[in-house]
């Protein structure tokens, strides 16, 4: 898919998308949950498809319906009861990451796959964690497939190295918490994405199940509560895709994005604090953000650390291209294992647009205030930065055309539509 994105200014209301952090986690904890889960505003990406069919494999019941013109969910389980000898968890990092654990809770082999930019992806810390947990695997040294035979047996104490990703430590958490591993613990060396745990916790909590945390380096399981026999659970917006919209409102607003939780455990929600740090114009409204002026307020280069929530990069530096002067966005190493390899794409790609971005160790350094030239962009098959490049774009001096711009899918399916029903010119073929 090509998709031509014009220079424009954009009015009105969009309702952000559903959370795929909030989706996946919502799919495992239903699909943990010895009964019926109904979720209510799920999502439709690439990778929350991958989580239902995930599950499905698994050996939930998966039913779709409508009540009251919502779309919702019923998941159906009796635990992890895989139908088959393989999943596959499509593009999806966090789907490999966490359904592999609780995967590993059943005694049946299973080969876990995935496609795309995942099969390039390193999981190595299964080879090195799961013969603590009492789990067979096979994997191509370190890379996709891998075969897996439990049950995982939680010992009473294992350690695990938190710096790659928080995503297994999410499985991790799921999988002991559903076999009510009460005694053990789990010990966390230097812990990233720190909010991306508060997330699977309170995912966890609103089951019913118990985890608590000393300062994000020792986790326990409580005694709970028998888990009730229907559980209801509503996705959150997604924080994640929402801050393509406000950095598009910043920049050619003013928009209003309706949908987001203020209170939040989403690590994305930070994007507020950048977005401030430039002198975007916000107002918090009962029904949601309103964001931009009318006015030509300047906007100014800003610092931002990104180390907890690094897939802020793609949305900030189409913010940074707009502001006067050099921004500064720290946690470029947390980008090397995305989609692509971020930090070099991101570079690439806006260079293309006249966007001057440097490098310099954990420091992406973004040269804004000129103006964007309209170019053609390759999406390097990365959602975020199809995205990025189209936010970029209602700023350039003409149009910007988006190749392999169908990396949407993963995350964010209407995001062009949704610029389209702001006003954007964007021509899809």
């Amino acid at each position: 898919m090509i998709a031509t994105v014009y220079p424009g200014k954009l009015i009105g209301a969009q309702v952000a998308p559903a959370s795929k952090s909030s989706m996946q986690r919502a799919c495992a904890a239903a699909l943990l949950h010895v009964g019926e889960t109904i979720i209510s505003n799920p999502g439709h990406s690439n990778d929350d498809l991958a989580a239902i069919d995930v599950i499905q494999k698994l050996g939930a019941n998966v039913q779709m319906f409508k009540e009251d013109n919502q779309e919702k969910i019923k998941v159906i389980s009796t635990g992890v009861v895989p139908v088959g000898p393989e999943m596959n968890c499509g593009e999806s990092g966090l789907g490999i990451r966490m359904f592999t654990p609780i995967a590993a809770l059943s005694s049946q082999s299973i080969t876990i796959n995935g496609k795309g930019s995942l099969v390039k992806r390193p999981m190595h810390f299964f080879d090195e964690i799961f013969p603590a947990l009492g789990v067979k695997i096979q994997s191509q040294n370190g890379f996709l497939p891998i075969q897996i035979q439990g049950p995982l047996k939680a010992p009473n104490t294992i350690t695990v190295d938190g710096s790659l990703s928080s995503q297994f430590l999410t499985g991790l958490l799921m999988a002991y918490a559903a076999s009510d591993a009460k005694d053990a613990v789990i010990k966390v060396l230097d812990l990233k994405s720190k909010p991306y745990i508060d997330l699977t916790l309170a995912v966890l909590n609103a089951f019913g199940w118990k985890v608590t945390h000393t300062n994000y380096e020792q986790f326990e399981f409580l005694a709970h509560a028998p888990l009730k026999e229907v559980i209801e659970y509503t996705v959150e917006g997604d924080w994640s895709g929402a801050a393509f919209l406000l950095v598009a409102g910043a920049i050619a607003g003013p928009i209003k994005v309706k949908g987001l939780q203020m209170d939040s455990t989403q690590a994305d929600k930070a994007v507020m604090q950048a977005l401030q740090t430039a002198n975007v114009s916000i107002a918090l409204e009962a029904d949601g953000i309103q964001i931009g002026s009318t006015n030509d307020t300047a906007l100014r280069a800003f610092e931002f650390d990104a180390t907890d929530c690094p897939d802020l990069f793609p949305p900030l530096v189409a913010l940074a291209a707009a502001c006067m002067g050099v921004s500064e966005i720290k946690g470029v190493s947390r980008l090397a294992h995305k989609e692509s390899d971020r930090g070099l794409t991101l570079q690439t790609e806006f260079a293309k647009l006249g966007i001057q971005i440097d490098l310099e160790g954990d420091i992406m350094k973004i040269h804004g205030g000129v103006e964007v030239k309209a170019a053609t962009v390759f999406s390097q098959h990365d959602h975020r930065i199809a995205m990025a490049c189209g936010v970029a774009a209602l700023k350039a001096n003409g149009p910007v055309i988006i190749t392999e711009a169908e990396a949407i899918n993963k995350s964010y399916t209407d995001f062009f539509d949704h610029l389209v029903q702001l006003g954007a010119k964007v021509d899809i073929g």
